[in-house]
């Protein structure tokens, strides 16, 4: 792990665009929903969506179109429609086998995403493996980031030193960066300099099966 000594006792992973492969089918939601929606061109439209990407998709909007009058129904659209196939989503392949080599080895996996907490746990309930040893969804005043990962801690009764922040966007870097705990970027949204102008600390993936050789660094 770049620059620590500390073993790492629990992995703490972002869902959409880490373990779900649903980025692809989101930005193209959210660029339609986008360009209808305030006239923008949809390459624009989800390229904006991509860049703020790692936050509710209505603080997203906030970011995006600060206090506009239609960011509430868009919102409520995108949540609405991206539910239709949203089960249908896989994890990508090398999720089920990654999560358990890393709980063979003792340490902990644990879902952090700002989709709904109902939501998530829906879609865990669908598949036998990978499981999870604790899943935090997003609920008012408790998102990815601060809120989770002192959950997290509080939890298993570690400290942050002991803790991996796993994640596919720079919202997720700068807020393991903020948090004071080491990232890993999975590459693909952003590439793995992106990721190290956030966090410069910041190892880089192209898939979870590269996890634990970073681990064993």
């Amino acid at each position: 792990m770049p620059d620590s000594p500390h073993k790492k006792s629990v992995c703490v992973f972002d869902f959409d665009g880490t373990l779900v492969d649903s980025m692809g089918g989101f930005a193209d939601l959210a660029a339609q929903l986008i360009a209808e929606a305030y006239e923008m061109p949809r390459e624009e439209a989800r390229e904006a969506y991509l860049r703020t990407s790692g936050l509710p998709f209505f603080q997203q909007l906030e970011v995006l179109f600060p206090g506009d009058v239609r960011n509430a129904a868009t919102a409520a659209a995108f949540e609405a429609r991206k539910q239709e196939d949203y089960f249908g989503r896989p994890f990508f392949a090398d999720v089920p086998t990654a999560i358990a080599g890393l709980q063979e080895r003792g340490l902990r996996a644990v879902v952090s995403s700002n989709n709904g907490q109902e939501l998530v746990e829906a879609y865990l309930e669908r598949r036998s493996k990978p499981r999870f040893d604790l899943v935090l969804g997003f609920k008012k005043g408790f998102a990815k980031g601060k809120a989770h990962f002192e959950r997290v801690l509080a939890h298993f009764g570690l400290k942050a030193s002991e803790m991996l922040f796993v994640g596919d966007s720079l919202h997720d870097a700068r807020q393991a960066l903020e948090f004071g705990v080491d990232f890993v970027g999975r590459v693909g949204t952003f590439r793995q300099e992106q990721f190290q102008q956030v966090h410069p600390r910041a190892a880089t993936v192209r898939g979870l099966d590269e996890l634990m050789g970073v681990l064993c660094k």
